[in-house]
């Protein structure tokens, strides 16, 4: 499925590519169209033609060779930014399909991993047959509740039912439907700590049934505290599933203990600042060696949030800002930081209003490269980095996983993945 031309954001994404990977092309002229139109395009006045991002990715060189000392082979659904495709990229694999509905996130995505095939679009529009042969499936799929009662009346019925009538019309259905058609030699999923206790429990019944009975993986979950790597609390489920019998043990991830990072190892200023030539000075001036002023809180925001909280503290309840230090381990990072970073509040002395975390902070936060590049807007950016991973605990999972995972794929021929 190719990326659909509504998606303004991505095809702004697909044309500044085009036009970094091809500088002396004539891209008006290649289309035949005058430059206005292609400005148009980019915001977003005029959809354009289906040909034209069709071969917006040809100019791209989608579809290049694989890599011969590719270890495996992985694809990467609800991709995000991309924070699960680093952790797996470093133990050898190479990606050979990525989906993500978000232009905003498709644009982080294609600066910092310009590969060699389209970003695709919405998963449920994609068949299982259009899907290349992979032997890792990864994806931190939303969480959306299943409908069991549909379940229930077809068992009392005495119907055959099976994950496409219980995980229909949820994203982990398009999952499931893609391991059954491909059966791949392993998977990795993420969500958040909650789906246990989601809809008392029987949602997790049902994704767990279906991996295991249905689909017929060995299966192994555990919660997983981003603090072991990063200096925030962040609990996410991890799900790993393997097609043959292995011999496994979370003791085989390798999580150091909490508490050994403070919130001072990310912070700008607080241990030198590299120069990161794709930020510049917009999140830290390197002249005046301090933040922006934008991030620090009008005194109208910060009176606002002091209040919320001693209202809720009166009444018993623990709601509120987080005021945080050098010395912190943070709350959650979350996708609504944009709105007011009550959450994560960096303390600036008694003198100052407190300030947000700027989001090259937020990317060291979760354990992101400073090499990762940010071509988006702040706000789109605390929406990216808090809907994304703590890359650090991806990497040890993977890490875990690589030698089963690895163990006769490298030999296996044409015929044997057929077979597979």
């Amino acid at each position: 499925m190719r990326l659909t031309t509504e998606d303004h954001s991505a095809v702004i994404a697909y044309l500044d590519a085009a036009k970094k990977s091809r500088p002396s092309l004539d891209i008006a002229g290649h289309f035949g169209v005058s430059d206005r139109t292609l400005r148009r395009w980019k915001n977003g006045e005029v959809t354009p033609p289906a040909h034209v991002v069709a071969e917006l990715q040809r100019l791209l060189d989608f579809g290049g060779s694989t890599p011969n000392n590719a270890g495996f082979r992985f694809i990467d659904l609800f991709a995000g930014i991309g924070g699960i495709r680093l952790a797996f990229e470093a133990i050898g694999g190479e990606c050979v399909f990525t989906s993500e509905w978000d232009g905003y996130a498709q644009k982080t995505y294609a600066e910092n991993f310009p590969g060699i095939h389209p970003i695709n679009g919405d998963i449920t529009g994609i068949h299982e047959e259009d899907i290349p042969d992979h032997d890792v499936l990864l994806g931190g799929f939303p969480c959306q509740p299943f409908s069991i009662a549909g379940v229930s009346k077809k068992n009392a019925l005495g119907r055959a039912h099976g994950f496409a009538d219980e995980t229909q019309g949820t994203l982990f259905f398009d999952v499931a439907r893609i391991i059954a058609r491909k059966r791949p030699k392993a998977f990795m999923l993420e969500n958040v700590k909650n789906l246990q206790s989601h809809d008392k429990g029987r949602t997790f019944d049902v994704i767990l049934r279906t991996l295991r009975d249905e689909l017929g993986y060995q299966v192994f979950h555990k919660v997983i505290d981003g603090a072991h790597f990063v200096p925030q609390h962040r609990e996410r489920i991890i799900i790993i599933g393997f097609k043959d019998p292995v011999i496994f043990d979370w003791d085989m991830v390798d999580l150091p203990q909490k508490g050994q990072h403070r919130l001072g190892s990310i912070l700008h200023g607080t241990t030198g600042e590299p120069f990161i030539e794709s930020d510049g000075n917009e999140y830290y001036d390197h002249a005046s060696r301090k933040v922006p002023d934008k991030y620090t809180l009008s005194d109208k925001l910060w009176a606002y949030l002091q209040n919320y909280k001693k209202k809720h503290q009166e009444a018993g309840n623990g709601f509120g800002f987080g005021l945080v230090n050098e010395g912190s381990v943070t709350r959650t990072l979350s996708a609504r930081y944009y709105k007011d970073g009550s959450e994560i509040l960096v303390s600036q002395g008694d003198a100052r209003n407190p300030r947000r975390l700027t989001p090259r902070e937020c990317a060291r936060l979760m354990g992101f490269p400073d090499t990762f590049r940010i071509p988006v807007s702040d706000t789109r950016a605390y929406k990216q980095f808090g809907n994304s991973v703590v890359v650090p605990v991806m990497g040890a999972i993977a890490r875990a996983m690589q030698p089963l995972i690895t163990e006769n794929t490298a030999t296996m021929t044409f015929a044997d993945r057929l077979a597979a």
